[in-house]
């Protein structure tokens, strides 16, 4: 799987696809990890720890963020009493990991806020939860919109045909925009939105590229997608809603993440490691919220019997 995946993202992103790459290390990550039970016996508990080794350094790698990585291997896969069972390990691994990266001279990108961090107040406080909540809506439209897709293309009974429909019509789109600052890894237009007002459907084009993509059979992840989406959703939004425009990207940016893949403690933490303690808890509400708001399955479908399916299924929802 490591290297097929590996490969296989780097031919989507060669032809223009909308994807990430974290998704990508992710699973190589944990492809390696598992190899360990050829060679040992581990039980069912002690293999899930094993891979969400795996997950947390590849995670940890691509971001720059260990610590984040470590919380959202735990939070992505494991369940209760096993997280802390993992805690050690995956931390270990998290920032070896990212010591690898640096070794080598890995750069990875920065989006610095450049205004001032207001006060938290009240009204503050309320502006920041009906960011959440469009944040937690962008992300439930993500998985929608991606389940909408795959749904189309399993009608196609043949896997290689594909790709092949869902690139020509890629080429098709992005000749009609005349542009192609939706595609790829879109770290341009990230940066940008930190800097200057995005216009208010940058995101949403980048939503339905990105579930396209995929959702067609091409490889990558999508997580940066999702900071795409968020960051220029968030960037959108400070038309609309009176807070500093770098803050509002930085809230979108892992507040979607957040909404997406039910991991709000991972994505508090990388809000702290990517931006600093001063915003943190204007990044905590949105996360939180968006959590909450974005229904109750995410975009990996290994995750079941978390806290929100819970609050869902008591709610009837």
């Amino acid at each position: 799987m490591a290297p097929l995946v590996l490969f296989g993202t780097l031919l989507t992103h060669l032809f223009g696809g909308s994807a990430g790459r974290e998704g990508t290390a992710v699973q190589i990550g944990g492809a390696i990890a598992d190899q360990l039970n050829r060679w040992f016996d581990f039980d069912k508990t002690e293999r899930r720890i094993l891979i969400s080794i795996g997950i947390t350094a590849g995670f940890a790698a691509v971001f720059g963020t260990p610590l984040a990585g470590t919380i959202f291997g735990l939070e992505v896969l494991l369940i209760g009493k096993k997280r802390y069972f993992g805690i050690l390990p995956c931390l270990l691994t998290a920032y070896i990991a990212n010591f690898s990266c640096q070794l080598w001279h890995v750069p990875h990108t920065h989006y610095p806020i450049h205004e001032m961090i207001p006060a938290l107040s009240l009204s503050n406080i309320g502006l920041s939860l009906i960011a959440g909540i469009l944040f937690g809506l962008a992300a439930w439209l993500f998985t929608l919109t991606g389940d909408f897709f795959s749904a189309q293309f399993k009608k196609i009974k043949s896997p290689l045909l594909r790709p092949v429909i869902g690139g020509i019509i890629i080429v098709i789109t992005v000749v009609l925009l005349k542009s192609t600052k939706y595609i790829g890894l879109g770290i341009p237009m990230i940066q940008e939105a930190f800097n200057n007002p995005s216009d208010y459907y940058d995101f949403l084009i980048k939503l339905i590229l990105t579930t396209f993509t995929l959702s067609a059979g091409f490889k990558g992840g999508e997580v940066t997608p999702l900071f795409f989406i968020g960051a220029t959703l968030g960037s959108a939004l400070s038309g609309f809603i009176p807070l500093p425009l770098g803050l509002l990207a930085a809230m979108g940016f892992v507040a979607v993440f957040s909404g997406a893949t039910n991991t709000p403690l991972a994505c508090i933490i990388m809000g702290y490691e990517l931006f600093g303690f001063q915003p943190v808890v204007f990044i905590a509400i949105a996360c939180i919220t968006a959590f909450i708001f974005s229904g109750k399955k995410g975009i990996y479908i290994a995750q079941k019997g978390g806290i929100k399916e819970k609050l869902y299924r008591k709610l009837n929802l």
